[in-house]
């Protein structure tokens, strides 16, 4: 049995492909319900986010062909997509992997802290759909205590650099002052919720908010003293718009290109900035095609995001020793589980060799034979049975030449040399 990290993420897959194999929160719950049921696997965690989707399994073997064909089933995905852009993770690697993405060190913002929460929530998710379990569980929960003290013993999240931030910074280069634009932020999730509070800190803006549920779009334009709006409403108010930053679950895009010709035509050529966090896409890519609109994808936003990080990249070295004597230490855990099973075949062995012996004895003495004579018969009978098969593996062993079984013997038992002197004389 072993531990597997799959995935493919923003490094090996363009949005093209991720969006294809992202799942939302809805999805979820059946597709943890569903994977879990192939042969090979005992526990299961997915995650999906705009950047990444991973599966965190504990399998019986590990190939995991199976969990490919699913992955290609479930998604409707041609399996040379998923060939050519995935990667594998085992034991070791795995853990290394996990607590790095945890940490914000495999994001496309080093250091970013979302990722944290969303590992939260794909833990939260696979214990709801019943797929944690032992291992996972405590793979997870010593991840978030990793995570944790690499944000409080580095300085990985002390620049302020976030696809949010990048965004902000695109904008700032498209218009010669944010103040007095107006935002329109499409979703209520956590990224709207940091892109809202990078924008309205930066300068003062009107803001709208758009969701599929008014209440949480009222919560955020609330805070922000802006507008809450349904999505169904967004034609109305497009116009109006001088940004328009969206993340949503939506499986289909949320604005087309033939609703933005018509805006643009509305505000008489008027430059519109738009931003598109989702994957799958909220805005159709044809949108590009358009004068006076800036669209920008998350990949698009690469080049800005790899700026002002120095400081996290000096302290990435820092977390990294960090998380590297920590997954040792869980695949010490894992080892001191393979221990605790031979030891307990290894005592009950012997306990049932030794209540053999003294039923016995007991026998014997209820007839009236010396209880000095069976104590001494007892000893030798169970020293010879305890005894015989070690002796035989040793003296194999010897006959053979394997220095090396004979040494680990002596540890084993030990056996110092001042003991084997004292054997001679």
């Amino acid at each position: 049995m072993t531990l597997i990290a799959f995935g493919i993420n923003h490094k090996t897959a363009s949005v093209n492909v991720r969006e294809k194999v992202a799942f939302s929160p809805e999805q979820l719950h059946v597709a943890l319900q569903d994977i879990i049921n192939l042969p090979m696997l005992i526990e299961a965690a997915l995650l999906s986010t705009c950047n990444r989707m991973e599966l965190y399994l504990h399998v019986e073997k590990e190939d995991i062909t199976a969990v490919i064909e699913w992955l290609k089933e479930h998604k409707s995905i041609c399996k040379d997509d998923i060939k050519n852009c995935h990667y594998i993770y085992q034991g070791e690697e795995a853990v290394y992997h996990l607590m790095r993405v945890a940490s914000g060190l495999d994001s496309m913002v080093l250091g970013e802290p979302q990722i944290l929460g969303q590992l939260k929530e794909a833990f939260s998710f696979a214990r709801t759909a019943g797929t944690m379990g032992s291992h996972l569980e405590r793979l997870f929960q010593q991840t978030f205590s990793v995570a944790k003290s690499v944000r409080s013993e580095t300085d990985i999240g002390a620049s302020a650099v976030s696809v949010a931030y990048a965004a902000v910074t695109q904008a700032n280069r498209l218009f010669s002052t944010l103040e007095n634009t107006t935002a329109l932020f499409i979703g209520a999730g956590n990224t709207i919720e940091l892109a809202a509070q990078h924008f309205t800190s930066q300068a003062k803006i009107k803001t709208i908010f758009a969701n599929r549920t008014r209440e949480r779009a009222s919560r955020l334009a609330e805070i922000h003293q802006g507008r809450a709006i349904a999505l169904s409403e967004i034609p109305q108010y497009l116009a109006e718009v001088d940004i328009v930053i969206s993340s949503t679950a939506s499986p289909l895009p949320i604005i087309g290109k033939g609703l933005v010709e018509k805006v643009i035509k509305k505000r008489k050529h008027k430059p519109i900035f738009m931003i598109d966090l989702a994957v799958p896409r909220d805005i159709e890519a044809e949108v590009s095609e358009l004068s006076d609109v800036y669209l920008y994808d998350i990949d698009s936003l690469q080049n800005v995001i790899k700026k002002n990080i120095a400081v996290r990249e000096k302290a990435a070295v820092e977390a990294e020793i960090i998380i590297h004597k920590h997954s040792k230490k869980f695949m010490e855990w894992r080892r001191s589980l393979d221990a605790v099973s031979t030891i307990r075949v290894f005592r009950d062995k012997y306990q049932q060799l030794a209540d053999t012996e003294l039923k016995r004895s007991l026998s014997r003495l209820e007839k009236g034979e010396s209880a000095e004579e069976l104590l001494t018969e007892l000893t030798r009978r169970l020293t010879n049975k305890f005894l015989h098969e070690p002796t035989r593996q040793i003296n194999e062993a010897g006959s053979q030449g394997d220095e090396q079984s004979l040494s680990q013997a002596r540890t084993l038992f030990s056996l110092d040399h001042s003991s084997e002197k004292n054997s001679k004389k």
